[in-house]
């Protein structure tokens, strides 16, 4: 059962938040001298059950809306979901329960930390559920919209408010160097996002989730996710230029360069199967650059 939930929450992607409340954290402590451990477990522990109620919260609506299974039958699609709920590995309630569950631990974190850092803490952690459950869940689903929303809700669910919600625990201020630090890693998980989409965008096409692949086509979305690629790393120079990092965290910028050789391989129309290379690469680099930059933080503030 235990190993079931790991993949139907996709724990193995749970870097992608913990990197950035880290990344917070460190800042507080580098620009501040200020770092509270016990303050930094529960957030720690709130963000990964936020994220993983994300994860599962999108695929039980995605389930729902038809698009898991659309997946599930379409030749030629990669599916990226667990798969319990099309082939009734768990039910629809037990999967809601365990949904929830982790929402629960979530709220409850985000509750002790307003009490203990300030009611703007609360306030990030409900944006971030608002984002994470009106992405798939009726009457908004901009996740199906495909007017760049998405993108958008990503950047600021996995850059803007880990970030800068992790700072302001610790500081109970706000920064402008937290949240330009939050652009870099921020960017490259939307990237990831992104060019997950490719795995399986003619079955969201025909389910009718219009994402910006499916608008756009694979021509023009390639040159949209090269472009946020670049994106990310220029916004990490910035970071450098306007000291929210220092200048050895330039040494990240190599990380890029594993991922931009994968577009080179890849035409302007691909089968599903060739973009795994390109998921791949996006993670890796996602989790190679932030790893980079945590190591930056941590040795400035020792020096």
């Amino acid at each position: 059962m235990f190993k079931q939930f790991l993949k139907a929450s996709r724990v193995s992607v749970l870097p992608v938040m913990l990197i950035p409340v880290a990344l917070g954290a460190l800042g507080a402590y580098v620009w501040n001298g200020v770092f509270h451990p016990f303050l930094f477990v529960i957030t720690i522990i709130g963000a990964g059950a936020a994220h993983l109620f994300s994860n599962m919260i999108n695929d039980l609506w995605d389930y729902y809306n038809g698009t898991d299974t659309a997946a599930q039958t379409t030749d030629g699609v990669i599916p990226t979901n667990s798969g319990y709920l099309t082939k009734g590995t768990w039910s629809i309630r037990a999967f809601a329960a365990v949904t929830w569950g982790l929402f629960g631990i979530a709220a409850i974190c985000g509750v002790i930390l307003s009490v203990l850092s300030g009611w703007l803490a609360l306030v990030f952690g409900i944006l971030g559920a608002l984002i994470a459950y009106f992405y798939v869940a009726p009457p908004i689903q901009f996740g199906y919209r495909g007017k760049g929303y998405s993108e958008l809700a990503i950047l600021i669910s996995f850059g803007v408010l880990p970030v800068v919600g992790a700072y302001f625990v610790q500081t109970s201020q706000l920064d402008y160097r937290a949240l330009l630090l939050s652009l870099p890693i921020g960017l490259l998980t939307t990237l990831i996002l992104f060019n997950h989409h490719f795995l399986h965008w003619q079955a969201d096409k025909q389910a009718g989730k219009r994402t910006l692949v499916v608008v756009w086509g694979e021509r023009r979305a390639l040159l949209f996710s090269r472009v946020l690629l670049a994106l990310a790393y220029f916004t990490l120079v910035v970071c450098v230029a306007l000291d929210s990092l220092p200048v050895y965290a330039l040494l990240a910028l190599p990380t890029a360069v594993p991922l931009y050789r994968v577009y080179g391989r890849l035409s302007t129309r691909n089968d599903s199967a060739a973009y795994v290379p390109l998921m791949g690469a996006s993670v890796k680099a996602t989790f190679r650059c932030g790893t980079v930059l945590i190591a930056a933080l941590w040795i400035q503030g020792l020096v």
